[in-house]
């Protein structure tokens, strides 16, 4: 057998998660079931409005993850290009979940773009389930704002803690 045959399949699951979801758990599930290892990659630097810190993500991916039992699972935090960010932790597969077709549209365009850096890198896309089709962290994050309960879409370590940055 070749030492290629015998290297683990290491995916990446990159994003802002601010905050991670029940939807974004659920692809990150599915993933891990999918490949050797799953490595969870927290974007510090995301061109949009953040309420909860990179090392405040980081955390709680963490607690949810311990909670979920997934132990072929590791999150790490990352502020480079994202395909030199999977080179560097030796990943083969970017992992994005897909809900409607405008995420195809942006995922499809930054994945030919990722595909052209580094070719050696492949994009996997996973469907949303339909139970969270509408669910984005910019609307859970507002309907919280505002007073609406978002719980039973979010794991329960972040429920608290939206709970807690915004003073509910």
């Amino acid at each position: 057998m070749s030492n290629e045959a015998q290297r683990p399949r290491i995916a990446v699951y990159p994003g802002s998660f601010d905050p991670a979801t029940n939807g974004h758990l659920d692809i990150a599930r599915r993933a891990a079931h999918l490949f050797d290892e799953l490595v969870i990659a927290v974007y510090a630097f995301p061109a949009k409005n953040l309420l909860f810190t990179a090392d405040e993500r980081l955390a709680l991916w963490r607690e949810v993850i311990a909670d979920e039992g997934l132990t072929n699972v590791r999150i790490d935090v990352f502020s480079t290009l994202t395909v030199e960010y999977v080179q560097t932790v030796g990943g083969t597969i970017l992992i994005k979940g897909l809900r409607s077709p405008n995420d195809f549209e942006a995922e499809f365009q930054q994945g030919l773009m990722n595909r052209k850096l580094a070719p050696e890198i492949d994009t996997v896309f996973l469907l949303s389930t339909l139970d969270h089709l509408f669910i984005s962290s910019s609307l859970l994050k507002e309907v919280a704002r505002l007073g609406g309960n978002v719980d039973d879409m979010l794991p329960a370590p972040v429920a608290r803690a939206l709970r807690l940055k915004l003073g509910q």
